[in-house]
Formats: structure tokens, sequence, C-alpha cells
């Protein structure tokens, strides 16, 4: 019963989660972004195998985590 209360609960409230993340969506990179700068500072470049810049990376994995995101909700 527990996970029919769960399921249900989820699908009232689905969109509004949806609009959530949509309103903070540029926020949540951001953030993601700062954090993914700072492991970069702490790790020594000799441990480093490609220089990449962690940034932009992150910007484009949180952009596939919320597309994966948008979609889980679109099909519950």
């Amino acid at each position: 019963m527990h996970r029919v209360l769960r399921n249900t609960l989820f699908r009232l409230a689905k969109d509004d989660v949806r609009e959530f993340i949509a309103e903070n969506e540029e926020r949540l990179i951001q953030i993601f972004c700062e954090e993914l700068d700072r492991i970069d500072d702490r790790m020594k470049e000799e441990r480093v195998f490609i220089d990449i810049n962690m940034a932009a990376l992150g910007q484009e994995l949180m952009k596939g985590v919320f597309a994966a995101l948008y979609r889980f909700l679109d099909e519950f």
C-alpha cells in the first residue's frame, strides 16, 4: 500500500516538480559547475589524465540529467 500511495502522490506533484526544476535549472547548473571547479582545484595536475574544462563538461552533463528527469516525469 505504501508504494501505491507514494506513486499516487508523486503523480499529483510531478508537474510542480517539473516546473520547480525548470525554474531553477540555471542556478542548479551554476552550483554544479562551481562544485566541479572546486574538485578541479583540489586535484593535482599530475593526477589528471586529460586537461578538460570541468565546468563546461559539468554543464553539459547537468543538461543531460535535466533532460532525463523531464523525460522520466513525462513518461511516469
